[in-house]
Order: C-alpha cells, then structure tokens, then sequence
C-alpha cells in the first residue's frame, strides 16, 4: 500500500477521504439528531434525477445535481414543516420519482455513452483535483455555517419548539439545514455513491452518539470514524480489487455491529454491578 501512495489516484482518494468524512461527519449527526434518516435517503436517491437532467441538457454533472438536490431538499422541507401526517409517502414518492426521472432522461439524451453506475456506487479513486477544491470550499462553508450558528442548530435538533419561543426563525435555518444535507450529499457521492451514501449519513453518528451527547463531539467523532472507515476501505479495495464504495459501507456497517454489541455487553455488566 506503501508504493501505491506514490500514484496520484490514490492521494487524490485520500485527500477526498479526508474533506468528505468531515462533511458526512456533520451533516450526519444533523441528520441522526434530527431524526431525518429517511428524509436524507430521499434527496439522495433524488438526486440521480439531477444527473439525467445534467446529462440531458448538456450542463456539468454537478450542477444538475445539485440543482435538482436543493430542488427537492427545500420541497421535503416544507412537507416536514406542513405535511408531516403524509411525510413517508411523500418521501417515497419523491425518492422513486427522482430515480426514475434520472433514468429515463439518461435513456433519452443522444449519444451518451458515459457509465452512471459510478453515481450509483461512486468511485472514489477516480476524484479529481478540481473535485477535492469543491469538497475543502464546502467543508468550510459548512464548518463556518455550523460555528456560526451553533446554539440554533443545537436548540432545532433537541428542541424546536422552545427555540422557536426565543423569536428564531426557525423555519429559514431548517430550510438551510435541508439544503446543506442536500449539497453535502451531492458532493460526497462521488466516495461511494448514491445508493451507499446513506450509511455514511446514519452510520458514524450512530457510532459518534455511543461516546457522547454533545452535537459538537459528535460531529467530531462522526467525523474521525468516517474518515478511518474511508481509509479502512480503500486499502481492503486496494488489496482485494473490489468496489471502493461497497468496501467502505461494510467497514462501516462491521464496526457499527461491534460497537453495538460491545455497548450492551458493557451495560449489561454494569446493570448486573
């Protein structure tokens, strides 16, 4: 593995690593303090309707998407703010829309050759200069955002109700919160993809939420397991010549697995002390 850092697909894959496990680390502890999982897994899956449209109308892939991300970010976050009865259907619903509509117009665009199954699965090895340049501006953006807002998002994610009471608009940060899951989402697809990303949004803050309570440890552990599951599974793809993306979800899932279990042996030892 040692030789293979001298290629520069392998230290552009680390380097996304790196911004991309900071961008998943936050904005999956929003999404698992929020309780927005399946809400995060919509817009993800909607934004294979974002790569058609792209596609279709000849733009740059990543402004289709994101285009379309926010689109129907800002549209499921009005429905959790005024359809809540109805969410999961509409989620649902949008989920499978987006997904089809990016098929069906990768079908109609002439002439286009190009594999959509790295959107579906990533394909971290193959990140680029200019896409690492778009992962450090958001991670910032994002980091800036959260310090500046810090005690907003803390109030939404474990008590809405009396942040409202404190004269915050509290609509406008949710829309801004749904959007920035939107754009993190966009920009890390390219690690493992649309199907897998939704494990790097669910999985390190569920690990992270083990060690601690406070959103902002959280987010730094959520952060620091990504990032060792990100590299964990890049050397297992390296070695076994498998799919990076898949690699890294399974790491993932195996150390979930563990860490739970080892959590409720220690509570059970403690309960019978």
């Amino acid at each position: 593995m040692i030789d293979a850092l001298s290629y520069t697909f392998v230290q552009n894959a680390l380097i996304g690593a790196f911004f991309t496990s900071i961008i998943c680390g936050i904005i999956s502890t929003l999404v698992v303090t929020n309780r927005m999982v399946f809400v995060a897994g919509g817009i993800a899956h909607s934004v294979y309707g974002g790569v058609g449209i792209a596609a279709f109308f000849g733009l740059p892939i990543l402004v289709g998407a994101t285009g379309f991300s926010v689109f129907c970010a800002v549209v499921l976050a009005y429905m959790l703010l005024y359809a809540k009865e109805r969410l999961d259907s509409l989620i649902g619903s949008l989920w499978a829309f987006g997904m089809a509509l990016g098929v069906i117009l990768v079908e109609l665009t002439p002439g286009y050759s190009k594999d959509f199954m790295g959107y579906l699965f990533g394909s971290i090895l193959s990140i680029t200069q200019n896409d690492i340049m778009v992962m450090a501006g958001f991670s910032v953006l994002l980091l800036i955002f959260i310090i500046l807002n810090y005690r907003v998002i803390l109030g939404l994610s474990y008590d809405e109700e009396f942040t409202q009471l404190q004269g915050i608009n509290t609509r406008f940060f949710s829309i801004m919160l749904m959007v920035l899951i939107a754009i993190g989402i966009v920009i890390s697809m390219q690690s493992v993809g649309i199907i897998l990303i939704i494990a790097l949004l669910s999985i390190p803050a569920y690990c992270s939420e083990i060690f601690t309570a406070s959103l902002a440890k959280m987010m730094f552990w959520a952060s620091i397991i990504s990032f060792a599951s990100m590299l964990s599974g890049i050397v297992i793809a390296y070695y076994y010549d498998l799919q990076a993306g898949a690699s890294i979800v399974m790491v993932l899932a195996f150390f979930s697995f563990v860490l739970a279990l080892v959590y409720r042996f220690l509570q059970s030892k403690l309960q019978l002390n």
